[in-house]
């Protein structure tokens, strides 16, 4: 009899395991095989006495396109026109960047326009006290 745990790996609710192994191991889940979502991966572990433990980790899957909404927001009270702007790319391969579309274009923040309001002020104020005072 082997002395080390064998473990069994779930995803989701499946009856039959993904995988069979014994402890310890290294393993990859490829998400690329599971739709986008919520899932969990189930892990039971069986000692060579018989005795079993359990671990179950939810977690979440964004392989296709990510979409990017501009203009409204979730569960958001709306009237008259409301103009939406929505994005949708694809991440691509590890090999590969996009770059057509992989952003999401967005107006220049407040802030930046404060910037530049009060550079071209002080620029003004600098110029005027140049030119005719000094």
């Amino acid at each position: 009899m082997s002395q080390k745990s064998k473990i069994y790996i779930f995803i989701d609710e499946e009856t039959v395991p993904v995988a069979e192994v014994y402890a310890p191991v290294n393993f990859e889940l490829d998400t690329r095989k599971l739709v986008d979502g919520p899932h969990t991966l189930k892990i039971v572990s069986k000692d060579p006495f018989g005795k079993e433990g359990l671990r179950i980790i939810p977690f979440e899957v964004r392989n296709g396109p990510a979409i990017e909404i501009t203009g409204i927001k979730e569960n958001a009270v709306l009237d008259d026109l409301v103009p939406i702007m929505i994005n949708a790319y694809g991440k691509g391969d590890s090999a590969n960047f996009m770059i057509e579309g992989s952003e999401t274009p967005q107006g220049i923040p407040w802030w930046v326009w404060i910037l530049i309001i009060g550079f071209v002020g002080w620029a003004m104020y600098y110029l005027f006290m140049y030119l005719f005072i000094g």
